[in-house]
C-alpha cells in the first residue's frame, strides 16, 4: 500500500510520467498536462507545440493575474499553476518536467487530490544527492495589504497558521494550523477545493474570468449556505487557502519556518515568496 513520507528529509520525483486532461478555470478551454521526472532540480515547463523549448520556473517569472497564479514564459503566459505546484511541493516532489497543451493547467476537481492520486498510480522515488528540499530562514519577515497580513519566523519545520474572515455566514471566521509534511498535506490539504461566491459570478464572467468554473470543480457559496454541498471538510475554504499558499511558495521552495497568514491572497503570498527568493 502506498504511504507518503512523514517529513521532507528526502526529495522525490515520479517513477514515470502521468497525464491529465481537463478544463482551464478561466479560459474554459480544454487543456492537457504531462508530468514527468526530469534530470535537473526544480520544475521545468514546455508547450506541446514547441517541446524542445524548456523553461525553468522561478519566482521572477510570476506575473500579475486575477484570481490565479500565472507565469510568463517567453511570449506566452501559463495560467492557474498553483494547484499543480502545490501538489508537487506539498508531496515533496521536485526534478519535474511539465508539458502543457493549452494556456492553463487543467483545474480537474478544483483541488490537488487528483494530481496526488495520479502520483500514487505511478509511484515516487528518492532523488540521489539532491539539494536540500527545505531551507532555513534567518530572521522574521512581515507583509501586509490593507488588513491582510502574512508573517514568517524561523522554525524547526514548516508550520502554517492561517485564518480567513468572510462576511458570508457559510464561511465566517476559520483558522487551520498544520505541521506540514507530505503525509499531512495529502490527508488534510490536497482534497480542499477552490471556492467562489454566487453573487460575484456575473461580474467575473463579464470580465472574462471563470469561464471553466462549474459546480463540479468549485464550491459555490450563496451567503448562509453552499450551492453544491457536501463539503469535504467543515472548514474546506481555509484548507484551500493553505493549498494555494503552498503552491505560491513552490518556486522558492518550502522554508523551515512558521508562517502566519490572516486573510491571505495570491498577491500577498507572492510578496512573501519574492522576499525568500533574494
Amino acid at each position: 500500500m502506498f504511504a507518503w513520507p512523514s517529513n521532507y528529509d528526502s526529495c522525490f520525483t515520479l517513477r514515470s510520467p502521468i497525464t491529465r486532461e481537463g478544463i482551464g478555470l478561466h479560459s474554459g478551454e480544454k487543456t492537457k498536462a504531462v508530468i514527468s521526472p526530469y534530470q535537473e532540480e526544480g520544475y521545468f515547463v514546455s508547450f506541446s507545440d514547441r517541446p524542445k523549448k524548456i523553461y525553468k520556473l522561478d519566482q521572477s517569472l510570476i506575473g500579475t493575474s486575477m484570481l490565479c497564479t500565472a507565469v510568463k514564459l517567453g511570449n506566452r503566459n501559463l495560467y492557474t499553476i498553483e494547484h499543480l505546484l502545490s501538489s508537487l511541493a506539498g508531496c515533496g516532489l521536485s526534478y519535474i518536467h511539465i508539458e502543457v497543451d493549452g494556456k492553463e493547467i487543467p483545474l480537474l476537481d478544483g483541488s490537488a487530490i487528483q494530481w496526488v492520486r495520479a502520483f500514487e498510480e505511478v509511484g515516487i522515488k528518492k532523488v540521489l544527492k539532491p539539494k536540500n528540499y527545505m531551507f532555513e530562514i534567518s530572521s522574521p519577515v512581515i507583509f501586509n495589504k490593507g488588513n491582510s497580513i502574512i508573517a514568517i519566523t524561523p522554525h524547526s519545520q514548516l508550520k502554517i497558521i492561517s485564518t480567513i474572515d468572510f462576511d458570508y455566514e457559510a464561511i465566517g471566521n476559520q483558522t487551520f494550523i498544520i505541521d506540514l509534511s507530505p503525509k499531512s498535506f495529502v490527508e488534510n490539504i490536497a482534497p480542499a477545493r477552490t471556492f467562489g461566491f454566487k453573487d460575484q459570478f456575473q461580474e467575473l464572467s463579464e470580465i472574462g474570468l471563470i469561464k471553466g468554473g462549474s459546480l463540479e470543480n468549485a464550491l459555490v457559496c450563496d451567503g448562509d449556505s453552499w450551492v453544491n454541498p457536501p463539503l469535504r471538510f467543515d472548514d474546506e475554504p481555509i484548507r484551500h487557502k493553505i493549498l494555494d499558499l503552498i503552491g505560491d511558495l513552490a518556486l522558492v521552495g518550502l522554508p523551515k519556518a512558521q508562517i502566519i497568514v490572516y486573510k491571505g491572497s495570491h498577491s500577498l503570498n507572492a510578496l512573501l515568496a519574492s522576499s525568500l527568493n533574494n
